[in-house]
């Protein structure tokens, strides 16, 4: 049987993630996921990949307020509502080739992310009004997402990643691949076969592996980069000149999924490896 072993949120583009119990289904994905991203002052949108350091900042959620740490200074937090009632001002920013709107939220965010970081930033809040699409090539129908690289929700199965490790000199924590959705039961990189599966009644679609970045390769405890996992999975899941690992995926319909909630395989494709 497939169950949702572990289920995460991401406030923050590519800072630390939240674990939770149940995650809320909408049209772009999980609730409160990646609605706000950093960017730099030439408003390129920041991620782990130029800035490791990116992963020692943490989020939690208390009540309507979206609370932001450094691992290593946890005394000085930043507290911002979870969605602004007002910004700064409006501004069209680029997310690899897509353009969108959002709202700057605060000279004392910009202030505080600035000086954790130690490189000029701005943060940004993704309102209801930006419907950012997926790439038509994989959409089902004007799906939309957020911050996200590109799909609403990431599904990798706690077996892959016990195949990997079982390559691997280092165990590494499902954290280095940033799921949404964690997978319980089945076969190693079953994932990768699931075209469509129902959790609590909604329907999800698996429509494209995910191709792993150098991200995969930073310490999320440390910042500290290294070669794995990506050297030892360029051996056995590469494809087309990329190395996947996960299946994005689509949501179709809203509501709540749980930890512990079974994933019923409706119709499963071929594997691109």
């Amino acid at each position: 049987m497939l169950s949702v072993s572990k289920l995460y949120i991401y406030p923050v583009k590519s800072l630390g993630g939240i674990s939770v119990s149940s995650a809320v289904v909408t049209d772009r994905g999980f609730q409160n996921d990646r609605r706000y991203m950093l960017v730099d002052m030439n408003g390129l949108f920041l991620t782990q990949r130029e800035r490791p350091a990116m992963a020692l900042l943490r989020t939690a959620i208390e009540a309507d307020e979206l609370i932001i740490w450094h691992r290593n200074k946890v005394s000085e937090k930043l507290q911002v509502p979870l969605v602004p009632e007002y910004s700064l001002s409006t501004v069209t920013v680029k997310v690899w080739d897509d353009y969108c709107e959002a709202h700057y939220v605060s000279d004392e965010a910009d202030q505080w992310f600035s000086d954790k970081l130690n490189s000029p930033c701005r943060l940004l809040y993704m309102p209801e009004s930006t419907k950012r699409v997926v790439d038509p090539a994989y959409a089902l129908k004007n799906d939309i997402t957020s911050f996200t690289d590109g799909y609403p929700v990431l599904l990798i199965g706690q077996p892959s990643l016990d195949d990997l490790n079982s390559r691997m000199e280092e165990v590494l924590p499902m954290d280095r691949f940033r799921p949404g959705i964690v997978m319980e039961g089945g076969q190693p990189f079953e994932e990768d076969t699931m075209a469509q599966f129902s959790i609590n009644d909604i329907n999800f679609y698996g429509v494209k592996l995910c191709a792993r970045c150098t991200i995969t390769t930073t310490n999320q405890e440390t910042g500290v980069t290294g070669k794995e996992p990506l050297k030892t999975l360029a051996k056995y899941r590469t494809a087309n000149n990329k190395v996947y690992f996960g299946q994005n995926v689509l949501c179709a319909g809203k509501g709540v999924i749980k930890v512990g909630d079974t994933i019923n395989s409706i119709k499963v494709k071929s594997s691109l490896i």
